[in-house]
């Protein structure tokens, strides 16, 4: 396997000129866990960039020699655009991760709230509170709190404060939920209860409201994208031939360089924009090759995709035209290695939000019933009864695995053969340590399952919320990017092909764009689209996620070939 550490070391030896290293940076960085110093990377970087422009420069010789000058000048100005961006992509590439990286633990805040209320009123300790919240906790969020729990031991503090302090600047719900915590640590017993709802009550509200102010801050620049990046430059396809006739000359270098490489330019640079924007997001499951009913190899992804490419580069060169064997390989190509590669994950992590469904429901009724005194497991066993779907299914599993070997409430859950095992599910780990915790505390457990139930329950809801409204301005988005963008792309191909027929057959105006080449250029601006706008509508909608992000692409990237290859078809024969 490449040390790409090692890779990025020799590499910024090889810069003569010293650099000085960008706090910011090394503070990104670092939360990445990248083992490298920001002034290695911008020494790497330029290197790197420098030796891109200069191989970019000796093949656009080449290929001018070989064919001709303007293409020539065509891959040298790549070369060096893509050279120049190195630098500028290793500076603010780390930056805008963090900040992504960021954004997604800040999703957990109502919940790690959460957790350290139910402790408290079971016990109004906070330090103990604190520590069961960052223990019971998976990703950023808990091991931040962890470690701030770890340095305050053997102080009068409790590492709450700190960890606040530490991420309330991003997220300033947080410090107002730390402080009703702390208050209820310190509240008599009849006052404990609102304090502690307060506390969940602060978190969820903060989520809500900067979900929303995010919601309607993007509207307008979200608008504006899909206007003068998607609409308009597919609109001008079907002028060019018109203006050619009028003799206005637009070579094919300055529509290539303006569809391909300046367009796709700036849907980046606005997609990065608004994605860093993003206050909180509540992520989907992370489900890595790691997983049991993941593929362990890529082949078959790249085998289907192989044979797919070939098979949709044969079909179009037969029923379109040969200029549309690159769009339908790469497009087929590309989507189904990302299909069948990611198809698995998909499907665990449908799994993982039908178990999730009702888990609200399912402590509320464990809750009810360990309060009134019965004992935990036949709780466990009367709601797997009851709670409907794969909750049910998933809570019956364990109750059999718990009859039939004797193990604890929380062992019949985990290890091997338990049902949470291969279900990567932070909520429902979440829940198998409370029901665990009410099985240590017993009785007085109860009251806190039933509040704990209410705020899974309110936080369930904000989430729907959010990913409601966020979907009422992301999916138009969506959409274009694998319909309607194509849709239209192939319509203005087409018409300028019979455009452009019928101005040579006039004998009037500039020579006509050639077709095959327009349709190329514009067949890649659509397969661009349709992978750069799907990123962005999911990275809003549900924060960026590989194997969501991926699965997702894939197939916008064969709806979309299949969208423009029939539409320029369609509309070839109506023209």
């Amino acid at each position: 396997m490449i040390d790409y550490a090692t890779v990025v070391e020799t590499l910024a030896r090889r810069w003569p000129w010293p650099t000085p290293g960008d706090p910011t940076l090394d503070g990104a960085l670092a939360y990445l866990r990248v083992p490298v110093g920001a002034s290695t990377l911008e020494r790497a970087s330029r290197v790197a960039g420098t030796l891109v422009c200069v191989v970019g420069a000796v093949l656009g010789a080449l290929v001018g020699v070989a064919t001709t000058p303007r293409w020539g000048v065509v891959v040298t100005g790549t070369g060096l655009a893509v050279g120049i961006g190195v630098p500028l992509a290793a500076n603010r590439g780390p930056r805008l991760a963090a900040r992504l990286a960021r954004t997604r633990a800040l999703g957990s805040t109502a919940a790690l709230v959460g957790r350290a209320a139910m402790c408290l009123r079971l016990d109004p300790t906070l330090e103990r509170a604190a520590a069961f919240a960052a223990r019971t906790g998976r990703g950023v969020l808990a091991r931040s709190l962890d470690g701030h729990v770890t340095r305050a031991t053997g102080t009068p503090e409790s590492g709450l404060d700190g960890f606040a302090d530490e991420w309330g600047e991003r997220f300033p719900a947080l410090k107002r939920a730390v402080s009703r915590l702390g208050a209820a640590a310190t509240a008599p017993p009849d006052e404990r209860e609102r304090h502690l709802d307060r506390a969940v009550s602060a978190a969820l509200d903060g989520a809500r409201d900067e979900l929303a102010a995010f919601t309607s801050e993007i509207r307008g620049p979200v608008t504006g994208l899909y206007a003068f990046g998607v609409l308009l430059p597919l609109a001008l396809v079907g002028v060019l031939p018109a203006a050619r006739a009028t003799g206005v000359r637009l070579s094919l270098t300055a529509v290539v360089a303006l569809y391909n490489a300046v367009l796709p330019a700036v849907v980046v640079g606005s997609g990065a924009w608004l994605l860093a924007r993003r206050p909180v997001a509540f992520p989907p499951p992370r489900i890595d090759s790691t997983h049991p009913e993941t593929p362990d190899s890529p082949l078959p992804a790249l085998a289907a995709g192989a044979v797919t490419g070939v098979g949709g580069g044969l079909a179009a060169a037969r029923v379109v035209a040969p200029w549309a064997v690159p769009i339908a390989g790469i497009g087929l190509g590309v989507g189904t290695v990302l299909v069948v590669r990611f198809h698995a994950a998909n499907a665990v992590r449908t799994r993982v939000r039908a178990v999730e469904a009702n888990l609200d429901d399912a402590l509320y009724l464990i809750g009810r019933r360990v309060a009134a005194g019965e004992a935990v497991e036949s709780a466990l066993d009367a709601a797997a009864g009851r709670v409907e779907g794969a909750t049910g299914d998933f809570l019956g599993d364990a109750v059999g695995r718990q009859r039939r070997l004797g193990l604890t409430v929380t062992a019949a859950f985990r290890g091997d053969g338990g049902p949470s095992n291969a279900l990567p599910s932070r909520r429902t780990e979440e829940m198998v340590t409370l029901i665990g915790l009410a099985a240590t505390e017993g009785e007085p457990a109860g009251d806190a399952l039933v509040a704990t139930a209410e705020h899974v329950e309110e936080l369930r809801r904000v989430e729907r919320t959010a990913r409601r409204e966020l979907s009422q301005v992301t999916d138009t988005l969506a959409n274009t990017a694998a319909v309607f963008g194509p849709l239209v792309g192939g319509a203005t191909v087409a018409l300028s092909a019979r455009v452009a027929h019928t101005g040579t057959s006039a004998g009037f105006g500039a020579a006509p764009l050639p077709t095959g080449a327009l349709g190329v250029a514009v067949g890649a601006y659509v397969l661009w689209l349709a992978a750069a706008l799907t990123t962005l509508a999911t990275g809003l909608t549900y924060g960026l996620d590989r194997t969501l992000v991926g699965y997702r692409v894939g197939v916008a990237l064969c709806l979309a070939t299949v969208a423009y290859l029939a539409a320029y078809v369609g509309a070839g024969v109506f023209l």
